[in-house]
């Protein structure tokens, strides 16, 4: 398995203050990866692309090394109480990703050196609420997996809410390098969820991320070291065949399982999009096999009145239908979280 490796990296000049920093900017001068300045982690210049297309694929192979100086924590409702980040966007190109229309136009890699100023207001957080236990999301806005080879962040909030009593952390991720993880003392305070889908899906619109074996394989082993394990299947698509790829990433995950892990959860997402995500996904995505037919779509209302394009309800409720079954019959005993 690949693990990314970025093609140039710009400094905040303040995170080299930090060890994190510091020690980033030697292991990229001795890897022969070019290295920049910049004022600002928020507006960095200097990336290439004449078009969109461009600009896209050259900010996911950008690392930006910075400070986060806005420690406050929004809500994080389904997924949890909170949610914090220890970076923003991914090496990823899943052409539907949610963060579209979130980065701007060229959605750079952003890893945070001040660590643990970020778990201090976790920490903050936890303490007003105890003796209620509280949940931190650390996976909103990026895949922390994803560049835990450059950072060690990961581990380090893992080690962090393991020692926590009244903390919890979750994590989703696509990508698959989890053995400088398993044997850490985490003590079941951290729930992994994998984001998974049909290999058909993963192979045709998750470009650099692991396959869906190697994720499997992934999860098979997270499971072992007793983490809290958890999946998320999403986006839900209806194609043609979708009841026989979603049963096939179900039995094959249920091997690679068995035993069964208790406490399994499955957060369920159907294929949904707006219309600035359309435009740029079609910017980035020309040649996309994505299902953006509005006219095949029903409209639902989000919060201040932004309209989503979601499956008609006929076609929703089969879907729904199929993946519950399919659900019951290879994990009778996990929880569905939601299904949406």
């Amino acid at each position: 398995m690949k693990l990314f490796q970025p093609q140039r990296v710009f400094f905040e000049e303040d995170a080299l203050e930090y060890p994190l920093g510091a020690a980033l900017l030697e292991r990229m001068k001795a890897e022969g990866v070019p290295v920049r300045m910049t004022g600002s982690h928020n507006r960095v210049t200097g990336i290439p692309g004449a078009n969109p297309q461009q600009s896209y694929s050259e900010s996911k192979r950008t690392l930006v090394v910075g400070v986060k100086r806005d420690l406050r924590l929004d809500t994080c409702k389904p997924s949890a109480d909170f949610e914090f980040a220890l970076g923003t966007s991914c090496p990823g190109g899943c052409e539907y990703c949610y963060l579209q229309t979130h980065l701007g136009k060229k959605p750079y890699i952003r890893v945070y050196v001040n660590t643990e100023a970020i778990l201090e207001k976790v920490a903050e957080i936890t303490a007003a609420n105890a003796p209620r236990i509280t949940t931190f999301e650390a996976a909103s806005t990026s895949d922390p997996l994803a560049v835990e080879h450059l950072t060690g962040s990961l581990a380090q909030a893992i080690r962090f809410f393991g020692a926590a009593e009244f903390a919890r952390m979750r994590v989703v991720t696509k990508f698959a390098a989890v053995d400088s993880l398993l044997e850490l003392e985490h003590r079941g305070h951290t729930r992994f969820r994998f984001s998974l889908n049909a290999a058909e899906i993963i192979r045709r619109f998750e470009h650099n991320t692991a396959s869906a074996a190697q994720r499997i394989a992934a999860a098979g082993r997270i499971a072992r070291a007793g983490y809290p394990l958890g999946f998320i299947i999403a986006p839900l698509f209806i194609y043609p065949g979708y009841q026989a790829g979603y049963r096939e990433l179900f039995r094959e995950l249920a091997r690679t399982l068995d035993p069964i892990p208790p406490d399994l959860s499955f957060e369920l997402i159907t294929h949904r999009f707006t219309a600035s995500a359309k435009r740029v996904i079609l910017e980035r995505f020309p040649g996309t096999g994505l299902d953006l037919d509005e006219t095949r779509r029903r409209r639902k209302y989000g919060q201040y009145g932004l309209v989503k394009y979601i499956y008609p309800e006929a076609e929703y409720a089969q879907l729904k239908e199929t993946i519950q079954g399919l659900l019951a019959r290879f994990f009778p005993a996990a929880r569905i979280e939601y299904f949406t």
